[in-house]
């Protein structure tokens, strides 16, 4: 209060006396009035003086304005003034503050009083409680305030909302609002709540943020939205940069799939408005944000797959290839694309195979290369292709063979028609902007990280540099260009070029020494005296030349380690040597580069270091000073012990490249067994179905024992019934097919098994190497013989399955022959009943032949009675017999009723 005092003596322009005397009335009405509308009289006209008068109503009123807010609850309008109030006083956003000192002094006046209204912290609780009343009047200035209270002191505010029951829940409502103007204040309240503060980020976010932020984003129109899109897609940044758990829980929630939608750009005649050029860079960032290399790499891995899956990959690509595409759009597409393919081999196959849509087609990265090497075009997008191609290249031995291949005289297109990426980069390497040069040294550099075959392949490379002049190596040019004296810049890249190609590989640094011109350089240019320019240089031929003593594997008589460490102290001094490559990581630019692997300068001059360069700078710079120190003892006791390590490891190789075998052989062996499980279940599926076959034929046998009496439809039926349920004969000769084809794979196993044994027994034999100690044997084979143990273990345990394999399909075959056996007897007895039934079929054709013929003598009788005169009494006789013939009937009916 003291402070504000002071403040209030200091203005120049304070109140007038009539104004100060008003304020402390109105003051004086709201707190001492009995009537509600006088006390909101008073408040309304403290809240129209607020903003004028700042710092006396401040001073007098806040008191008073609080007590408001704890009373006078009921009525919405009063505590809508107060919170107006409050806010007026809090906040620091006045127009008409232009000068500095006045400015200044507002900011101060902002954070005093919020300090003094965050003191007691029950008044930050009843501030969240006020905004649970859904009137807008109440709800809307008080998230106002609140978020002023924030930007004031956020970390002492959000301390406070964090102990408070229940208190980012009472704040997440607020994104449910249906009065956009709340929604969009509570989305900037929740930026400055989450600003910088991992434990409120999490409970926002498991408080179903990313589903609703998403939602708004989705409802503005994503990228063609308004400044809604952008504040939400700042919120979501807050969220989700450098917290883990809230990334791992976006990514589990699928939410990655939901941002797919916001690239789909459109035409790009439809034009690109400032809001919308914000609105996707924002989006892009937070792509970026998921698979920042300096995520752990699990959780990057991951997002960088789910991207790939959902088609979010594919559509920044077409970004990429699109025309029409503002330049800083582009520039952060190629820089997004890049983060997510880096280090992902999926996603770097698929950039491989993306195609321009020129005519003829031509690849992603051959075009973005082209700009690259293109001094006419942007410094900060070439730098981002740069870093796409680091990107592409980074743990990827795949794409490095692609690029080094494409420079090799037997892949090179004759004919002119189409340029390669290694094309490019040898142009840009060789070109006359030094930029150029630097940008092609780090990518060709990039082609051979950690990849021995490469740097070797590499060595191949001849160049043809003028006209009827023989070809010279790539290798050698690169010297001929540093001896030349050029950029600085150019010289570097060159450097770093040559130092990442000789590291690790002997054969590389047999080609450089062969060059007799190529020591007395380096050896030159390091005992020179130069300007503080040049330090830079000298260290890297210092390192260039540590290198190549370091990897040195003596093949050159002349330039063996020993002859080499003798120019050294001869020429410049093994001190001077050493503080010369020292220069290199204390540089200034150094621990700049080393920070991270995007190359973002301010200006070209700044691109000096590439970052991947540093690791292998402090990986040597130790290792070469040592080297420098040791006598020849020491160099051939290392030599011997370098040459005795790599026996074991080519014994160690020899034995991995035989597991590695083994290991395919039994892969083929498992997927034979489960070729083999699933012949056999199918076979069992087979024989229950033939076992409920065959039953179904004995019920139609016995049936058929039944209906043998009975008429002709009956019989007709069951011979369907037969067809029906009857076995075929193609079926059986299948299963005889199935069975063989079993033998022939449990054969077949046996075989393979019987080798791997043999196989093993020699390993085991041969572990012992002559001249060898056992201990030595014993330290270089433990891993061996483990990896063989395990493997004998799994090869019985195979035997054992196959055995159990065997056992079933031996059951199997009874089974089978079993079923079959039955199915030729009841087919017997089939054909034994049909045999019968033409039988009786024939007989009961005979009976009613005889019934037609007697019918016939029957009606030839009556026929002799007529013409004899006799018609009457024959025809009486007849139908008399037929009636005692009835009646006998129908007494035998009564009989039989008579007796049940």
């Amino acid at each position: 209060m003291n402070f504000l005092r002071g403040v209030m003596g200091g203005q120049s322009a304070g109140p007038q006396h009539t104004e100060a005397e008003t304020i402390q009335k109105l003051c004086d009405r709201v707190a001492s009035s009995t009537l509600l509308d006088d006390r909101r009289n008073a408040v309304r006209a403290l809240k129209s003086l607020s903003k004028k008068y700042r710092l006396e109503v401040g001073i007098q009123a806040m008191e008073h304005l609080i007590h408001v807010l704890q009373t006078d609850r009921s009525d919405s309008e009063i505590i809508g003034y107060a919170l107006d109030t409050l806010f007026n006083i809090i906040s620091n956003d006045e127009e008409e503050e232009v000068e500095e000192n006045s400015t200044r002094q507002s900011e101060d006046l902002g954070s005093q009083f919020t300090e003094i209204f965050i003191k007691q912290q029950e008044n930050v609780t009843l501030l969240l409680s006020l905004l649970e009343d859904f009137d807008f009047h109440v709800r809307w200035p008080g998230v106002k305030l609140l978020t002023s209270l924030l930007k004031q002191l956020g970390p002492q505010v959000q301390q406070i909302i964090l102990v408070s029951p229940m208190g980012v829940s009472r704040l997440m409502d607020l994104l449910a609002d249906s009065r956009e103007v709340i929604r969009n204040d509570g989305v900037l309240l929740l930026q400055a709540l989450t600003r910088s503060n991992g434990a409120i980020q999490k409970i926002v976010a498991f408080e179903n943020a990313f589903e609703r932020l998403l939602d708004i984003i989705t409802e503005e129109g994503n990228s063609d939205g308004g400044i809604v899109v952008e504040d939400c897609l700042i919120l979501l940044q807050n969220l989700l940069k450098n917290n883990n758990s809230n990334q791992n829980f976006f990514k589990e929630g699928s939410y990655i799939q939901r941002m797919k939608p916001w690239f789909e750009v459109g035409d790009e005649n439809s034009g690109w408005s400032a809001q919308k050029v914000t609105n996707l860079h924002l989006m892009l960032q937070l792509v970026r944000v998921l698979v920042s290399p300096t995520n752990p790499p699990g959780a990057t891995s991951s997002c960088q797959k789910a991207m790939f899956q959902c088609g979010l990959l594919q559509q920044l690509c077409t970004i990429l290839m699109a025309t029409g595409v503002p330049a800083d759009i582009l520039t952060e597409t190629i820089n997004t694309v890049s983060e997510v393919i880096r280090g992902c081999q999926v996603n770097q196959d698929y950039f491989a195979s993306v195609n321009a849509p020129s005519n003829p087609p031509r690849p992603a990265i051959v075009v973005l290369l082209m700009s690259m090497v293109n001094e006419r075009q942007p410094f900060v997008l070439r730098c981002a292709v740069l870093y796409c191609f680091q990107c592409f290249l980074y743990k990827n031995q795949k794409g490095q063979g692609e690029i080094v291949s494409t420079l090799l005289p037997s892949t090179i297109d004759a004919t002119g028609n189409s340029v390669s990426a290694g094309q490019l980069l040898c142009g840009g390497l060789f070109s006359t902007d030094s930029l150029s040069n630097w940008c092609a040294a780090v990518a060709l550099a990039h082609a051979l990280q950690e990849n021995a075959t490469q740097k070797e392949q590499l060595l191949r490379v001849q160049l043809a540099t003028s006209i009827g002049n023989p070809p010279v190596s790539l290798l050698q040019q690169c010297t001929n260009i540093l001896s030349q004296g050029s950029k600085i810049q150019t010289r570097v890249g060159l450097l770093m070029l040559l130092c990442t190609w000789l590291s690790n590989c002997p054969i590389a640094v047999t080609h450089f020494l062969h060059n007799s011109a190529n020591v007395p350089f380096l050896t030159g240019q390091i005992a020179e005296n130069l300007g503080e320019e040049e330090q830079l240089v000298q260290g890297l031929c210092a390192l260039l030349l540590g290198i190549s003593i370091y990897f040195n594997d003596n093949s050159l008589e002349s330039y063996m380690k020993e002859k080499l460490k003798q120019i050294i102290e001869k020429r410049i001094g093994k001190e001077n040597f050493i503080e010369k490559l020292g220069f290199i990581s204390k540089h200034e630019l150094y621990s700049r580069a080393s920070q991270k692997p995007q190359p973002n300068f301010p200006s070209p001059e700044y691109m000096i270091f590439d970052h991947e360069f540093t690791k292998l700078v402090k990986e040597l710079e130790g290792v070469i000073t040592k080297a420098i120190y040791k006598s020849s003892e020491e160099d051939k006791k290392e030599e011997e012990e370098k040459k005795t390590l790599e026996q074991h490891d080519n014994i160690v190789t020899h034995y991995k490249n035989v597991i590695r075998e083994q290991d395919l052989q039994l892969e083929e062996l498992k997927q034979q067994i489960s070729t083999l499980k699933c012949q056999n279940e199918q076979l069992q599926t087979a024989v229950t179905q033939q076992v409920s076959q065959i039953q179904q034929h004995k019920d139609q046998y016995n049936l058929l024992k039944v209906q043998l009496g009975k008429d002709n439809q009956h019989q007709g039926s069951y011979n369907d019934g037969v067809q029906m349920n009857g076995v075929q004969p193609e079926e059986i000769g299948r299963f005889r097919e199935e069975i063989e084809q079993l033998k022939s794979n449990q054969e077949l196993l046996r075989n393979q098994l019987a080798e791997k044994d043999s196989l093993i027994e020699k390993l085991v034999q041969s572990v012992p190497v002559p001249g060898e100690s056992e201990t030595v044997i014993a330290a270089k084979t433990t891993d061996v013989e483990g990896r063989l143990s395990a493997l004998l273990q799994e090869t019985k345990e195979l035997k054992n399955e196959i055995k159990a394999l065997s056992e079933e399909r031996t059951a199997i075959k009874e089974q089978l022959d079993s079923s079959n056996s039955t199915i030729v007897i009841l087919q017997n007895e089939k054909n034994q009943l049909e045999v019968n039934i033409t039988d009786s079929k024939k007989e009961q054709d005979d009976l009613l032949v005889l019934l037609a013929d007697q019918d016939q003598k029957i009606l030839s009788l009556k026929n002799k009675l007529k013409e004899l005169g006799h018609p009457d009494e024959e025809e009486d006789e007849l139908e008399s017999i037929d009636q005692d013939d009835e009646d006998d009937e129908d007494k035998d009916d009564d009989k039989s009723q008579g007796d049940n």
